[in-house]
């Protein structure tokens, strides 16, 4: 199986396009197509030099509440110094395009296309751009949830092609999940996946759960089922999902259907806002 990740390439719209696209926001979910992430909504954030960042997610009060979502793109030269404001905060890297250097702890890493990275919380962090061209990534940013007893989690640097996918029960391999993270173990209080479909294969049920959601589509075309409606979606658009929302797909097109998928897991829910 050919893997590719699809990074924005920012720039403008044609003023000759129309306006009415797939872009979409309800009350139990968003859709933000591609096209949306041109150079007029890209954001500057402090900490960050030579770099723009289009975001995608943020916590609304009635939306979903747990998570910001982010893609990042850094200029040849461009860096993150003091990337993370908040030191509550946990955050996962997947790298799109480029070479991300990654500095955890004065440990210097290089990510290519396809790695992963946990950076857990009130972790001394810093990037940079160590290609010749933009580097582009995704950056999911959540609070972490501390458990009396239980530590938090480890820094994790892995890789898609490190991985092996698990199949879906029954479903002869045509839908995968790749889980960087132990599902057993409690410290952690999101996931970031990777979930693949092979053409025609399908989630043959509306799953309705407690569990928010934030999808970016890095490879192929799918058909998804959003509440009451169907959306064709395709590599670069992303979804956001509230709690609850009934979502279901199936894959469309000739190559594989894959997406980076967060989820909030391992928590009791709180029951005062």
């Amino acid at each position: 199986m050919t893997r590719t990740y699809y990074a924005p390439r920012g720039g403008l719209p044609n003023p000759r396009t129309r306006a009415h696209d797939r872009a979409r926001f309800t009350q139990a979910y968003a859709v933000i197509p591609r096209g949306v992430m041109s150079d007029i909504v890209s954001s500057f954030v402090p900490g960050w030099t030579g770099s723009r960042v289009w975001i995608l997610a943020r916590p609304m009060s009635g939306f979903a509440e747990t998570f910001a979502q982010y893609i990042v793109e850094l200029m040849p030269g461009g860096r993150g110094d003091r990337p993370e404001p908040d030191p509550e905060a946990q955050a996962v890297l997947f790298v799109l395009r480029g070479e991300l250097q990654l500095n955890l702890d004065e440990t210097i890493y290089r990510l290519t296309p396809g790695a992963w990275a946990y950076i857990p919380p009130g972790t001394n962090w810093q990037c940079r751009n160590a290609a010749d061209d933009r580097t582009n990534f995704v950056w999911i940013r959540k609070r972490y949830e501390p458990v009396p007893g239980l530590p938090a989690p480890d820094p994790i640097i892995s890789h898609d092609d490190d991985v092996d996918p698990e199949p879906i029960r029954g479903t002869d391999h045509a839908w995968s999940t790749t889980r960087f993270v132990d599902p057993g173990d409690l410290r952690h209080d999101m996931h970031v996946n990777i979930v693949t479909f092979h053409p025609g294969a399908t989630i043959p049920f509306a799953e309705t759960h407690v569990m928010e959601h934030g999808l970016y589509v890095l490879q192929g075309r799918g058909v998804y089922y959003l509440n009451e409606n169907w959306v064709e979606v395709e590599e670069g658009d992303f979804l956001w999902l509230r709690a609850f929302c009934p979502q279901a797909c199936y894959a469309a097109g000739t190559e594989p259907f894959r997406y980076l998928l967060y989820k909030d897991v391992n928590r009791h829910p709180k029951l005062a806002l």
